[in-house]
C-alpha cells in the first residue's frame, strides 16, 4: 500500500480510504472483520459521516475493541442538509454533528473532519473561522469540504492566509471512470469527472490538493456484477439513485474498455477503474466501500497497477488511440 502525507492529519495516510457508507455499517453492526481485514491490506484511512446512519458507531466500536486509535485516519462529515434541504452551514450544526460524531467514534478528536455540503450564501470567512476554533479546541486536525467547488475552496484559504489561519486542506468531490451525469440528490453534489470539468481537474493538478474521491467507481458500474453488453444487469444490480447518476451509454463504454484492459493485465474491472484514478496526475484518495475480505483485498491489489496516461486516456474515451490494447 502506498501512502502520502496530509497537512495537518500528523500521521500517514494510505493512498485508499475504506468507505463505510455499506449496508452493515449503516445499520450500526459490527463490522470488525471488514475493517480488520481493510487494516491488514495497509488501509489505515476510513471514510465515514453523521449522515451515514449508525456507520460512525460501528467503526468506532471497532477502533475501541482494537485499541488502534493513534494508526488510523479517520475523516468524518457534518453539516448536512436537513429537512427540505435547508442549510445546516451554521455552527451549532458544525459543533452538534461534531460532537455526536466523537461520541460515536469513541474519540476526541478526528482526523479530517469535512463540512459534507457547502452553502454559498455563508461567507467564507465565517466557516474559516468557526472550522479554526474547532482546530484550536483540539477536536479536529485537518479540515476541508466535501462538494465545495474549486472556487470556493480558493476564496477560503485566500481568506485564511490573510488571517493567518489554518485553511482547507482537504476537499471531497466525486471523481472516477464514469462520469456522473445527473445530480442524484437532487442538488448540491460536485462532481470533477468529465469534459466540462478539466478546468476543475487542472487546478487539482496544479495545486496538489488532497481529493478523497467518493463514489469513485460509479456506484457498482465496475463493480463486476454485470457486463458492460448486460443492461438489464446493470439495471438489477445497480441502484436506483446511481442508475440516475452513472448508467448512460458512454460509461457503459468506459466499462467496456475497463474490461478489456482487466482481461489484458488478469485483473478486475473495478481494479482497472481504481488505478485509472491514479494515473490521472492528481493526488486522489479513492473511497473504496466492500462487503467482503476479497473485495478488500482486490481494491488494496489496484493501488499497485500502473497504467500508462495512455491507457488512462483510452479508458475515459479522450482517445482512440488504444483500440490494439
Amino acid at each position: 500500500m502506498e501512502y502520502s502525507e496530509i497537512q495537518y492529519v500528523g500521521k500517514r495516510v494510505s493512498r485508499l480510504f475504506f468507505g463505510t457508507c455499506i449496508r452493515r455499517m449503516k445499520a450500526g453492526e459490527n463490522a470488525d472483520d471488514l475493517l480488520d481485514a481493510a487494516f491488514a491490506a495497509g488501509i489505515n484511512a476510513f471514510d465515514t459521516a453523521r449522515g451515514y446512519g449508525g456507520a460512525e458507531r460501528s467503526l468506532g466500536g471497532w477502533i475501541d475493541r482494537r485499541g488502534n486509535r493513534a494508526d488510523v485516519v479517520i475523516q468524518t462529515k457534518g453539516g448536512l442538509n436537513g429537512f427540505l434541504w435547508s442549510s445546516r452551514v451554521k455552527e451549532r450544526c458544525v459543533r452538534a454533528d461534531l460532537e455526536r460524531s466523537l461520541k460515536e467514534l469513541r474519540t476526541d478528536y478526528v482526523d479530517i473532519y469535512l463540512l459534507h455540503r457547502d452553502d454559498r450564501r455563508v461567507p467564507v470567512g465565517v466557516i474559516v473561522e468557526m472550522l479554526n476554533e474547532l482546530v484550536c479546541e483540539g477536536r479536529v486536525r485537518a479540515f476541508g469540504g466535501s462538494n465545495w467547488t474549486y472556487g470556493r475552496i480558493e476564496e477560503a484559504n485566500e481568506y485564511a492566509y490573510a488571517k493567518g489561519l489554518q485553511p482547507f486542506t482537504v476537499s471531497s468531490p466525486n471523481f472516477g471512470l464514469a462520469v456522473m451525469e445527473k445530480d442524484p440528490w437532487g442538488g448540491g453534489l460536485t462532481t470533477v469527472t468529465g469534459e466540462k470539468n478539466a478546468a476543475e481537474r487542472e487546478w487539482y493538478r496544479r495545486t496538489g490538493m488532497p481529493l478523497v474521491a467518493w463514489s469513485s467507481l460509479g456506484g457498482g458500474l465496475f463493480s463486476g456484477r454485470f457486463a458492460s453488453s448486460d443492461i438489464r444487469g446493470a439495471r438489477r444490480n445497480m441502484a436506483a439513485l446511481y442508475r440516475k447518476a452513472f448508467l448512460y451509454p458512454d460509461n457503459l463504454r468506459r466499462l467496456a474498455r475497463a474490461e478489456r484492459l482487466a482481461e489484458k493485465y488478469g485483473k478486475a474491472p473495478s481494479q482497472i477503474a481504481t488505478a485509472y484514478m491514479l494515473a490521472c496526475g492528481m493526488n486522489v484518495f479513492p473511497i473504496v466501500g466492500a462487503g467482503s475480505a476479497e473485495h478488500i483485498r482486490k481494491n488494496a491489489e489496484a493501488a499497485e497497477i500502473k497504467l500508462t496516461e495512455r491507457e488512462a486516456a483510452w479508458l475515459d474515451l479522450r482517445s482512440d488511440d488504444g483500440e490494439e490494447l
